[in-house]
Protein backbone atom coordinates (compact mmCIF):
# COMPACT_ATOMS: atom_id res chain seq x y z
CA UNK A 1 0.00 0.00 0.00
CA UNK A 2 2.89 2.43 0.85
CA UNK A 3 4.57 1.77 -2.35
CA UNK A 4 1.37 2.08 -4.58
CA UNK A 5 0.71 5.47 -2.78
CA UNK A 6 4.37 6.65 -3.32
CA UNK A 7 3.91 5.34 -6.84
CA UNK A 8 0.88 7.53 -7.24
CA UNK A 9 2.41 10.50 -5.76
CA UNK A 10 5.17 10.27 -7.96
CA UNK A 11 3.07 10.01 -10.77
CA UNK A 12 0.57 13.25 -9.87
CA UNK A 13 4.21 15.18 -9.35
CA UNK A 14 5.55 13.98 -12.95
CA UNK A 15 2.32 15.32 -14.12
CA UNK A 16 2.92 18.55 -12.52
CA UNK A 17 6.15 18.88 -14.24
CA UNK A 18 5.12 18.31 -16.95
CA UNK A 19 2.38 20.74 -16.92
CA UNK A 20 4.90 23.76 -16.02
CA UNK A 21 7.94 22.54 -17.80
CA UNK A 22 8.94 25.03 -20.91
CA UNK A 23 7.32 24.48 -24.17
CA UNK A 24 9.46 24.95 -26.94
CA UNK A 25 9.10 25.48 -30.66
CA UNK A 26 11.14 26.48 -33.69
CA UNK A 27 8.81 29.25 -35.90
CA UNK A 28 8.95 29.91 -39.52
CA UNK A 29 11.96 32.25 -39.30
CA UNK A 30 14.07 30.02 -37.54
CA UNK A 31 13.66 31.64 -34.08
CA UNK A 32 13.33 29.37 -30.84
CA UNK A 33 10.41 30.59 -28.99
CA UNK A 34 9.92 29.19 -25.55
CA UNK A 35 6.97 29.67 -23.00
CA UNK A 36 6.95 28.65 -19.38
CA UNK A 37 3.73 27.43 -19.85
CA UNK A 38 0.46 27.03 -21.88
CA UNK A 39 0.06 31.37 -22.33
CA UNK A 40 -3.51 32.27 -20.95
CA UNK A 41 -2.84 36.06 -22.11
CA UNK A 42 -2.37 36.34 -26.12
CA UNK A 43 -1.60 39.50 -28.36
CA UNK A 44 -3.02 38.34 -31.61
CA UNK A 45 -1.65 40.46 -35.11
CA UNK A 46 -3.27 38.36 -37.48
CA UNK A 47 -4.38 34.98 -38.81
CA UNK A 48 -7.36 35.09 -36.92
CA UNK A 49 -9.58 32.57 -38.34
CA UNK A 50 -6.07 29.65 -38.19
CA UNK A 51 -5.99 30.72 -34.30
CA UNK A 52 -9.30 30.13 -33.67
CA UNK A 53 -9.47 26.43 -35.65
CA UNK A 54 -6.15 25.30 -34.19
CA UNK A 55 -6.79 26.64 -30.81
CA UNK A 56 -10.29 25.33 -30.07
CA UNK A 57 -13.26 26.11 -28.59
CA UNK A 58 -12.43 28.60 -25.68
CA UNK A 59 -9.29 30.09 -27.56
CA UNK A 60 -10.99 33.62 -27.50
CA UNK A 61 -10.73 33.43 -24.35
CA UNK A 62 -7.17 33.93 -24.01
CA UNK A 63 -6.71 36.78 -25.91
CA UNK A 64 -6.51 39.63 -24.24
CA UNK A 65 -5.83 42.33 -27.50
CA UNK A 66 -5.49 42.25 -30.84
CA UNK A 67 -4.82 43.82 -34.18
CA UNK A 68 -8.62 44.73 -34.65
CA UNK A 69 -8.41 46.74 -38.15
CA UNK A 70 -7.24 44.48 -40.05
CA UNK A 71 -10.25 41.71 -39.49
CA UNK A 72 -12.96 44.17 -38.66
CA UNK A 73 -12.00 46.36 -41.52
CA UNK A 74 -10.55 44.17 -44.44
CA UNK A 75 -13.46 41.25 -43.42
CA UNK A 76 -16.67 43.31 -41.73
CA UNK A 77 -18.86 40.60 -42.74
CA UNK A 78 -16.55 37.73 -41.32
CA UNK A 79 -15.94 39.65 -38.28
CA UNK A 80 -19.63 40.30 -37.94
CA UNK A 81 -20.14 36.42 -37.92
CA UNK A 82 -17.57 36.05 -35.55
CA UNK A 83 -19.07 39.01 -33.34
CA UNK A 84 -22.30 37.33 -33.46
CA UNK A 85 -21.05 33.69 -32.03
CA UNK A 86 -18.21 34.92 -29.52
CA UNK A 87 -19.94 38.21 -28.29
CA UNK A 88 -16.10 38.62 -26.31
CA UNK A 89 -14.51 39.80 -29.51
CA UNK A 90 -16.44 43.24 -28.97
CA UNK A 91 -14.98 44.01 -25.70
CA UNK A 92 -10.94 42.60 -26.57
CA UNK A 93 -9.18 46.13 -26.77
CA UNK A 94 -6.96 46.78 -30.49
CA UNK A 95 -3.38 47.57 -30.12
CA UNK A 96 -3.37 48.56 -34.05
CA UNK A 97 -1.48 47.23 -36.80
CA UNK A 98 1.15 47.33 -38.79
CA UNK A 99 -0.09 48.30 -42.18
CA UNK A 100 -0.95 51.43 -41.69
CA UNK A 101 1.67 52.00 -38.97
CA UNK A 102 -0.58 52.28 -35.96
CA UNK A 103 0.62 48.86 -33.78
CA UNK A 104 1.27 50.21 -29.96
CA UNK A 105 3.96 48.53 -28.47
CA UNK A 106 3.05 50.14 -25.44
CA UNK A 107 -0.38 48.49 -25.92
CA UNK A 108 1.12 45.25 -26.53
CA UNK A 109 3.31 45.39 -23.16
CA UNK A 110 0.34 46.54 -21.09
CA UNK A 111 -1.54 44.07 -21.79
CA UNK A 112 1.22 41.60 -20.39
CA UNK A 113 0.71 38.89 -22.70
CA UNK A 114 2.22 35.16 -22.06
CA UNK A 115 2.38 35.24 -25.74
CA UNK A 116 2.23 37.79 -28.75
CA UNK A 117 1.13 36.45 -32.39
CA UNK A 118 2.66 38.09 -35.35
CA UNK A 119 2.52 36.81 -38.87
CA UNK A 120 5.99 37.13 -40.35
CA UNK A 121 5.08 40.06 -42.65
CA UNK A 122 4.23 41.60 -38.96
CA UNK A 123 7.44 41.04 -37.78
CA UNK A 124 9.32 42.40 -40.26
CA UNK A 125 7.17 45.74 -40.14
CA UNK A 126 8.21 46.18 -36.59
CA UNK A 127 11.90 45.86 -37.24
CA UNK A 128 13.53 47.54 -33.90
CA UNK A 129 10.41 47.25 -31.89
CA UNK A 130 10.73 43.80 -32.17
CA UNK A 131 13.77 44.36 -29.43
CA UNK A 132 11.41 46.96 -27.30
CA UNK A 133 8.67 43.81 -27.16
CA UNK A 134 11.35 41.22 -26.20
CA UNK A 135 13.07 43.61 -23.82
CA UNK A 136 9.28 42.98 -22.22
CA UNK A 137 9.97 39.29 -21.60
CA UNK A 138 7.22 39.17 -23.98
CA UNK A 139 7.48 35.48 -26.23
CA UNK A 140 7.04 36.17 -29.79
CA UNK A 141 6.25 33.18 -32.27
CA UNK A 142 5.75 34.18 -36.11
CA UNK A 143 3.80 32.54 -38.68
CA UNK A 144 3.31 32.61 -42.27
CA UNK A 145 0.55 31.55 -44.57
CA UNK A 146 1.08 33.99 -46.85
CA UNK A 147 3.79 32.28 -48.88
CA UNK A 148 1.16 29.96 -49.62
CA UNK A 149 3.24 26.78 -48.83
CA UNK A 150 2.10 23.51 -47.51
CA UNK A 151 5.25 23.43 -45.35
CA UNK A 152 5.29 26.59 -44.11
CA UNK A 153 1.34 26.18 -43.05
CA UNK A 154 2.37 23.08 -41.94
CA UNK A 155 4.94 24.31 -39.44
CA UNK A 156 3.03 27.41 -38.65
CA UNK A 157 0.24 25.21 -37.31
CA UNK A 158 1.88 22.57 -35.62
CA UNK A 159 4.27 24.95 -33.69
CA UNK A 160 1.18 26.91 -32.38
CA UNK A 161 0.03 23.96 -31.54
CA UNK A 162 2.48 23.09 -29.48
CA UNK A 163 2.08 26.36 -27.62
CA UNK A 164 -1.51 26.69 -27.50
CA UNK A 165 -1.31 23.01 -25.83
CA UNK A 166 -3.20 22.04 -28.90
CA UNK A 167 -1.23 19.25 -30.60
CA UNK A 168 -4.05 16.95 -31.39
CA UNK A 169 -6.25 18.88 -33.07
CA UNK A 170 -3.10 21.12 -34.67
CA UNK A 171 -2.29 17.62 -36.05
CA UNK A 172 -5.60 16.73 -37.60
CA UNK A 173 -5.67 20.50 -39.32
CA UNK A 174 -2.03 20.12 -40.67
CA UNK A 175 -2.94 16.74 -41.99
CA UNK A 176 -6.07 17.57 -43.48
CA UNK A 177 -4.04 20.37 -45.45
CA UNK A 178 -1.81 17.61 -46.43
CA UNK A 179 -4.01 15.26 -47.94
CA UNK A 180 -5.58 18.32 -49.40
CA UNK A 181 -2.73 19.24 -51.62
CA UNK A 182 -1.49 15.46 -51.69
CA UNK A 183 -4.71 15.15 -53.57
CA UNK A 184 -4.60 17.93 -55.94
CA UNK A 185 -1.04 17.26 -56.64
CA UNK A 186 -2.08 13.66 -57.83
CA UNK A 187 -5.23 14.89 -59.84
CA UNK A 188 -2.72 17.19 -61.93
CA UNK A 189 -0.10 14.60 -61.86
CA UNK A 190 -3.00 12.54 -63.97
CA UNK A 191 -4.25 15.84 -66.07
CA UNK A 192 -0.54 16.19 -67.20
CA UNK A 193 0.86 19.99 -67.39
CA UNK A 194 -1.25 22.92 -68.70
CA UNK A 195 -0.38 26.15 -70.78
CA UNK A 196 -3.11 28.22 -69.77
CA UNK A 197 -2.39 31.89 -68.77
CA UNK A 198 -3.65 32.76 -65.60
CA UNK A 199 -4.23 36.58 -63.98
CA UNK A 200 -5.45 37.62 -60.84
CA UNK A 201 -6.66 41.38 -59.65
CA UNK A 202 -7.47 42.49 -56.07
CA UNK A 203 -10.83 43.82 -57.25
CA UNK A 204 -11.26 46.29 -54.26
CA UNK A 205 -11.15 49.78 -56.41
CA UNK A 206 -13.52 49.12 -59.24
CA UNK A 207 -12.30 48.51 -62.73
CA UNK A 208 -10.99 51.85 -63.85
CA UNK A 209 -8.28 51.50 -61.59
CA UNK A 210 -5.91 48.27 -62.04
CA UNK A 211 -5.49 46.81 -58.75
CA UNK A 212 -2.86 44.25 -57.31
CA UNK A 213 -1.54 41.17 -59.01
CA UNK A 214 -0.02 38.89 -57.22
CA UNK A 215 3.87 37.30 -58.39
CA UNK A 216 5.41 35.31 -55.62
CA UNK A 217 3.00 34.76 -52.99
CA UNK A 218 -0.79 34.43 -51.71
CA UNK A 219 -2.66 33.95 -55.07
CA UNK A 220 0.53 33.82 -57.58
CA UNK A 221 2.13 31.15 -55.59
CA UNK A 222 -0.78 29.07 -55.00
CA UNK A 223 -1.00 29.44 -59.20
CA UNK A 224 2.58 28.50 -59.73
CA UNK A 225 2.15 25.20 -56.92
CA UNK A 226 -0.88 24.38 -59.65
CA UNK A 227 1.20 24.46 -62.39
CA UNK A 228 -0.82 27.41 -64.04
CA UNK A 229 1.18 30.25 -66.08
CA UNK A 230 0.72 33.24 -63.34
CA UNK A 231 1.36 35.95 -65.79
CA UNK A 232 2.70 38.19 -63.04
CA UNK A 233 5.59 36.18 -62.06
CA UNK A 234 8.58 37.98 -62.94
CA UNK A 235 7.12 40.72 -63.27
CA UNK A 236 6.61 41.80 -59.80
CA UNK A 237 7.43 40.84 -56.30
CA UNK A 238 5.15 39.75 -53.92
CA UNK A 239 2.68 42.07 -54.87
CA UNK A 240 1.53 45.20 -57.57
CA UNK A 241 0.03 45.98 -60.60
CA UNK A 242 0.32 45.04 -64.24
CA UNK A 243 0.03 47.50 -66.85
CA UNK A 244 -3.47 47.34 -68.77
CA UNK A 245 -1.44 47.04 -72.03
CA UNK A 246 0.43 43.69 -71.24
CA UNK A 247 -2.52 42.38 -69.91
CA UNK A 248 -3.67 42.31 -72.77
CA UNK A 249 -0.82 41.06 -74.82
CA UNK A 250 -0.63 38.19 -72.75
CA UNK A 251 -3.76 36.87 -73.69
CA UNK A 252 -4.98 35.21 -70.32
CA UNK A 253 -7.04 32.12 -70.94
CA UNK A 254 -8.57 32.78 -66.74
CA UNK A 255 -8.99 35.47 -64.87
CA UNK A 256 -9.73 35.28 -61.49
CA UNK A 257 -11.18 38.59 -59.40
CA UNK A 258 -10.28 39.00 -55.49
CA UNK A 259 -13.14 40.07 -54.33
CA UNK A 260 -14.16 40.68 -50.48
CA UNK A 261 -16.44 42.69 -48.32
CA UNK A 262 -14.08 45.75 -47.35
CA UNK A 263 -15.20 49.22 -45.69
CA UNK A 264 -15.95 51.86 -48.12
CA UNK A 265 -15.22 50.35 -51.44
CA UNK A 266 -18.04 50.55 -53.43
CA UNK A 267 -16.86 49.29 -56.26
CA UNK A 268 -15.23 46.48 -55.25
CA UNK A 269 -16.54 42.64 -56.38
CA UNK A 270 -18.20 41.41 -53.20
CA UNK A 271 -17.65 38.17 -52.09
CA UNK A 272 -17.48 36.09 -49.07
CA UNK A 273 -19.45 36.07 -45.87
CA UNK A 274 -23.38 37.39 -46.97
CA UNK A 275 -22.52 37.61 -50.67
CA UNK A 276 -25.49 38.19 -53.35
CA UNK A 277 -23.91 36.32 -56.33
CA UNK A 278 -26.18 38.87 -58.52
CA UNK A 279 -24.26 41.65 -57.29
CA UNK A 280 -20.61 39.91 -57.84
CA UNK A 281 -21.73 39.75 -61.32
CA UNK A 282 -22.82 42.76 -62.01
CA UNK A 283 -19.07 44.34 -60.14
CA UNK A 284 -17.62 41.70 -62.40
CA UNK A 285 -19.30 43.33 -65.51
CA UNK A 286 -17.18 46.55 -65.17
CA UNK A 287 -13.91 44.42 -65.27
CA UNK A 288 -15.67 42.61 -68.03
CA UNK A 289 -15.72 45.82 -69.73
CA UNK A 290 -12.96 47.04 -69.92
CA UNK A 291 -10.95 48.40 -73.27
CA UNK A 292 -10.10 45.20 -74.96
CA UNK A 293 -11.46 42.83 -72.57
CA UNK A 294 -13.87 41.06 -74.67
CA UNK A 295 -10.95 39.56 -76.68
CA UNK A 296 -9.45 37.48 -74.23
CA UNK A 297 -9.92 34.44 -73.95
CA UNK A 298 -10.98 33.97 -70.52
CA UNK A 299 -13.74 36.66 -71.40
CA UNK A 300 -15.06 35.06 -74.15
CA UNK A 301 -14.65 31.26 -73.33
CA UNK A 302 -15.89 31.81 -69.65
CA UNK A 303 -12.81 31.80 -67.47
CA UNK A 304 -13.20 34.66 -65.41
CA UNK A 305 -14.25 34.12 -61.85
CA UNK A 306 -14.20 35.75 -58.14
CA UNK A 307 -12.31 34.04 -55.18
CA UNK A 308 -12.85 35.01 -51.74
CA UNK A 309 -9.60 37.07 -51.04
CA UNK A 310 -10.32 36.16 -47.17
CA UNK A 311 -9.73 33.05 -48.39
CA UNK A 312 -5.78 32.83 -49.33
CA UNK A 313 -3.28 32.69 -46.47
CA UNK A 314 -5.22 30.47 -44.29
CA UNK A 315 -5.56 26.68 -43.85
CA UNK A 316 -8.70 26.75 -45.56
CA UNK A 317 -7.20 28.35 -48.58
CA UNK A 318 -6.66 24.46 -50.40
CA UNK A 319 -10.13 25.02 -51.67
CA UNK A 320 -9.36 28.39 -53.58
CA UNK A 321 -6.77 25.86 -54.88
CA UNK A 322 -9.63 23.20 -55.82
CA UNK A 323 -11.01 25.91 -57.72
CA UNK A 324 -8.54 27.47 -59.30
CA UNK A 325 -7.17 23.28 -60.25
CA UNK A 326 -10.65 22.72 -61.51
CA UNK A 327 -10.53 25.90 -64.03
CA UNK A 328 -6.94 24.80 -64.95
CA UNK A 329 -8.24 20.99 -65.27
CA UNK A 330 -11.74 20.43 -65.55
CA UNK A 331 -11.86 16.82 -66.22
CA UNK A 332 -9.70 16.05 -63.18
CA UNK A 333 -11.35 17.89 -60.89
CA UNK A 334 -14.79 17.01 -62.24
CA UNK A 335 -15.80 15.07 -58.91
CA UNK A 336 -14.57 18.26 -56.47
CA UNK A 337 -16.87 20.71 -55.16
CA UNK A 338 -15.17 23.72 -53.68
CA UNK A 339 -18.04 25.04 -52.49
CA UNK A 340 -19.08 22.45 -50.57
CA UNK A 341 -15.84 21.73 -48.87
CA UNK A 342 -15.23 25.54 -47.72
CA UNK A 343 -18.91 24.87 -45.91
CA UNK A 344 -17.57 21.65 -44.50
CA UNK A 345 -14.58 23.16 -43.36
CA UNK A 346 -15.96 25.55 -41.33
CA UNK A 347 -18.63 23.25 -40.07
CA UNK A 348 -15.69 20.95 -38.45
CA UNK A 349 -13.13 23.51 -37.45
CA UNK A 350 -14.76 26.94 -36.83
CA UNK A 351 -17.74 28.78 -34.61
CA UNK A 352 -19.19 30.23 -37.30
CA UNK A 353 -20.65 28.64 -40.88
CA UNK A 354 -19.31 29.79 -44.20
CA UNK A 355 -22.67 31.26 -45.19
CA UNK A 356 -22.48 33.59 -48.43
CA UNK A 357 -20.47 33.18 -52.10
CA UNK A 358 -16.84 32.44 -51.92
CA UNK A 359 -16.25 31.27 -55.40
CA UNK A 360 -18.16 32.29 -58.32
CA UNK A 361 -18.00 32.35 -61.95
CA UNK A 362 -19.21 35.30 -63.87
CA UNK A 363 -21.34 33.02 -66.24
CA UNK A 364 -23.67 31.21 -64.34
CA UNK A 365 -23.34 28.19 -66.70
CA UNK A 366 -19.14 27.64 -66.62
CA UNK A 367 -19.07 25.95 -63.42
Amino acid sequence: MKKLLLATAFGLLSLAAQAFADITVTDVKGRTVTVPKVPERIVLGFYYEDYLAIGGPGALDKVVALSLSTWKDWRPNQFAAYEKALPKLASIPDVGNTEDNTFSIEKVIAAKPDLLILAAWNYDALGEGIKQIEAAGIPIVTLDYNAQTVEKHIASTLALGKLLGTEARAEKLADNYKHAFEDIDARIKTAGPTTRKVYVELAQKGATEVGNSYGSSMWGALIDKLGGQNIAKGQIGNWGPLSPEYVLAQKPDLILLAGSEWLNKPQAVIVGFGADPALARERMSAYVARPGWSDLPAVKDGGVHALYHGGARTLSDYVYAQYIAKQLYPAAFKDVDPAKNIRDYYDTWLPIKAEGVFVLPYKAEAQ
